[in-house]
C-alpha cells in the first residue's frame, strides 16, 4: 500500500507535477464559485430562480485550468532565478509575485470569463480595469503574508499546490468580484455595454 503511495506520490508531484497543479487549479477556482454562489443564495443577493448557475460554475472552473500552467511555470521560473529561503530572498520573490505574476494572473481571470459570456476581449479588459484597484489592493492585503510562509517553509515541489488550496479563499473573493455587480442589474451597473445589454434584451423576448 505504501509502494502505492509512494508511486502515486512520484507521479503526481514529480514527472507530472505540472498537470497536477494544472488541474487543482481548475478544481479549486470551481469549489470557489460554488461557496461563493451558497453565499449568494444564502444573503438572498443571488440569480433569482435561486439556484445554482451550472454554467458560470463551468466557466470559473475553464478558467482555473487554464490559469494552471502558467503559475506552475511561474513559481519554477521564480525558485530558479531566485534560489534559497533566506528573507531578502523571500522578499525578492514577494515583491515579483505582486507586481508580475499577480496583475497578469487578474487581468487573464477577468478577460478569461468574460469571453466565456460571449464577450470580446475589450470588454474583459475594461471589466477588469473598473475593477482593478479593488482587486489589486485586496491582494495586496491577503497575499504577502501567505507567500512569506510559501517561499520560507513550503518545500518547492508542492508550492503551487499550496498557493491552490489558500486560492479557495482568494477565489470566493474573485468570484464576488467578478459577479457582485451582476446581483445589482436593477441598479443599472453598466461594465459590459455591448455583450450584456445583448443578452438581457434576449431573455426579455
Amino acid at each position: 500500500m505504501f509502494t502505492r503511495y509512494h508511486k502515486l506520490k512520484d507521479l503526481l508531484f514529480g514527472r507530472y507535477l505540472w498537470a497536477t497543479n494544472t488541474v487543482s487549479c481548475g478544481i479549486l477556482l470551481t469549489a470557489g464559485d460554488i461557496i461563493q454562489q451558497r453565499i449568494e443564495l444564502f444573503t438572498n443577493s443571488s440569480q433569482t430562480n435561486d439556484s445554482i448557475d451550472v454554467d458560470r460554475i463551468g466557466r470559473m472552473g475553464t478558467v482555473g485550468l487554464v490559469q494552471g500552467l502558467p503559475n506552475h511555470l511561474w513559481y519554477t521560473w521564480l525558485d530558479r532565478i531566485l534560489p534559497g529561503r533566506t528573507l531578502t530572498t523571500v522578499g525578492k520573490k514577494i515583491v515579483a509575485d505582486q507586481l508580475i505574476c499577480s496583475p497578469i494572473s487578474s487581468a487573464s481571470f477577468f478577460v478569461g470569463a468574460g469571453m466565456l459570456e460571449g464577450c470580446s476581449v475589450l470588454e474583459g479588459w475594461e471589466e477588469y480595469k473598473s475593477k482593478f484597484l479593488f482587486v489589486y489592493l485586496t491582494d495586496c492585503i491577503v497575499w504577502p503574508p501567505s507567500q512569506l510562509i510559501n517561499f520560507l517553509l513550503v518545500p518547492a515541489v508542492y508550492r503551487v499546490l499550496y498557493v491552490n488550496v489558500f486560492t479557495v479563499a482568494w477565489n470566493v473573493f474573485l468570484s464576488y468580484a467578478k459577479h457582485f455587480d451582476r446581483l445589482k442589474l436593477n441598479e443599472k451597473v453598466d461594465l459590459y455595454p455591448t455583450s450584456h445589454h445583448k443578452r438581457k434584451e434576449n431573455v426579455e423576448k
